[in-house]
């Protein structure tokens, strides 16, 4: 706007749409307060915060860090609404329940669960996207109808398995969760897994890797390897393989190649380890032609 408060010049629309579409980029797509917060006028206990003393030292909180994949799970401040459940459907309740992280709040709904409540296999992505926050069930959308076909290219469907996502709500944009997120939700993750007890556990993407394999290693280098994780509730340690996230292979249609490598080692440690019989895993179709 002019000087005066009048109407807006060609050139300050053209700065405010092109500042909105950068914003979007980055997934801020929702408006969460009426006016934005001055961040700079911070105040405590009502009253205004002291000018920093030139040369003094400033002492800011400690960040928390995330659960990491195998620590101590009573040390977790989040695990006892989830260690406390001892069915599938007191898990949901406690989730339902579960107040400490903000992505409720932004969500339409809680994302649970889809699949066998005794599967064998259990498939975990990172976090719901548009399609499932609307319906209310993991893998709804176009990645979700890419996984139907990649389980069906080796004989597997939502009956056999059970599908989970390491975030169970929508973050704002379709973006990814933060580190924070990922540990206020990740007891949760660890309980609806104890409780399903599967034999292997197939990790969608970077972010289920990141939460439940730990390191600083990307999906690239380990997709296709088998690792051993440990899971609270578990004895012993479970079998887990990364692959890529179906929606990777829609953005990178030349990736499903490896991921087709992946469903084969997959189908072979299932029916070496006499998880299914070789007749309940047939081949149906190549996800490299879908």
């Amino acid at each position: 706007m002019d000087a005066q408060g009048g109407n807006m010049t060609g050139d300050t629309r053209a700065a405010l749409l092109a500042s909105l579409a950068l914003q979007a980029e980055w997934g801020a797509d929702e408006a969460l307060l009426e006016t934005p917060a001055d961040h700079m006028a911070a105040r405590v206990g009502g009253r205004d915060m002291p000018e920093a003393v030139p040369g003094a030292t400033v002492l800011r909180p400690a960040s928390i860090a995330p659960a990491l994949p195998g620590t101590d799970p009573g040390a977790h401040p989040h695990t006892e609404p989830a260690g406390a459940a001892a069915t599938l459907a007191a898990l949901r309740d406690a989730l339902a329940g579960f107040d400490q992280c903000a992505l409720k709040r932004t969500a339409t709904q809680l994302v649970f669960a889809d699949g066998a409540e005794d599967a064998r296999i259990m498939f975990i992505g990172e976090a719901p996207g548009a399609e499932e926050d609307r319906v209310g069930r993991p893998f709804v959308g176009p990645a979700g109808q890419l996984l139907d076909r990649m389980m069906a290219s080796i004989g597997l469907d939502r009956g056999k398995v059970r599908i989970v996502n390491v975030v169970p709500w929508r973050p704002p944009g379709n973006r990814t969760p933060s580190e924070t997120e990922i540990a206020q939700c990740l007891p949760f993750l660890h309980r609806h897994i104890a409780l399903v007890r599967p034999a292997v556990v197939v990790l969608l993407g970077a972010v289920a890797v990141r939460a439940l394999v730990g390191g600083k290693e990307g999906i690239t280098r380990l997709r296709g390897k088998w690792r051993e994780i440990e899971v609270p509730g578990l004895e012993g340690g479970l079998r887990a393989l990364p692959t890529y996230h179906p929606a990777f292979l829609l953005r990178q249609p030349e990736a499903k190649r490896l991921a087709w490598a992946d469903l084969l080692e997959l189908r072979r440690e299932c029916v070496e380890s006499c998880i299914y019989g070789e007749s309940d895993m047939l081949f149906t179709q190549v996800i490299t032609k879908s």
